[in-house]
């Protein structure tokens, strides 16, 4: 059985985060592991607080699972503080981890910051060059790139600006973008688009980190980058048909909708 990390938050209501990804990874048939950056108390309504894992907790942590199940691909999402991106960066050197997806979550689906000011040089710096594919969705690429990303062309511009700056392969999220779910994966100059029916369905709390994770489980099966992509948005497209519907904000998806 292939392994995945995923290094994130926790979100209580389970529709996110930690949640959403271990979700994901039982739906993927991996084994899924985890190490918890903070804790969150939010809901499908919005984030009401975090508390944060210390960096020398963060670090045993992912020294017990290094050294014990190494995983086969790693999926990092929400690190709200530059203390512990750093710990993030060293020990992923230290163990050459292989197949590392970052999703650079800033804003939560429900608009609320996640990512504090002193974590972005980090992430930038240190997290993001060690990845194999940085997943930014449009308000992130406009964050990361510093190019306002309306139109398909400027999404374009901005997913090579990040791929040729950081060295790695960058998958532009456009589905806010047009009448159509379309994203874009830029990798070593080659450019791919993923385009999918729009779901008619405003649960979309965690979609971010399902997506990312569904790439990372896709990686550690041995796919391709383009195929993982392509899997991964499949499966995300699938569990928002399902039509699950909880919560009195942004509910969650099905992601057990296969089984």
């Amino acid at each position: 059985m292939k392994k995945v990390l995923t290094i994130a938050g926790s979100d209580c209501s389970g529709g996110a985060g930690i949640q959403a990804d271990l979700k994901t990874m039982t739906a993927h048939r991996v084994y899924g592991m985890s190490a918890i950056t903070a804790l969150t108390a939010q809901n499908t309504t919005g984030v009401y607080g975090i508390q944060e894992s210390t960096p020398q907790f963060l670090e045993q942590q992912l020294d017990c699972v290094f050294t014990d199940i190494f995983p086969d691909a790693v999926k990092i999402g929400m690190v709200s503080s530059a203390g512990l991106i750093q710990v993030i960066a060293q020990k992923l050197r230290f163990y050459q981890a292989r197949h590392i997806v970052v999703d650079p979550v800033m804003v939560a689906t429900s608009g609320s910051r996640l990512l504090r000011d002193d974590a972005a040089r980090a992430l930038t710096e240190e997290l993001i060059p060690l990845a194999e594919v940085i997943t930014p969705n449009l308000s992130e690429t406009e964050a990361l790139s510093g190019l306002t990303v309306t139109t398909p062309e400027e999404m374009l511009a901005a997913a090579e600006q990040l791929g040729r700056r950081f060295g790695v392969a960058v998958l532009v999220k456009g589905g806010h973008l047009t009448d159509t779910a379309a994203d874009l994966l830029w990798q070593e100059g080659k450019t791919r688009w993923f385009e999918t029916a729009r779901i008619d369905n405003p649960n979309t709390h965690g979609t971010g980190c399902t997506l990312s994770s569904a790439i990372a489980c896709n990686l550690a099966k041995g796919h391709s980058l383009e195929d993982a992509v392509r899997l991964a948005k499949e499966y995300l497209t699938g569990a928002l048909r399902d039509g699950l519907d909880l919560g009195k904000g942004r509910g969650p998806l099905n992601h057990c909708y296969r089984l």
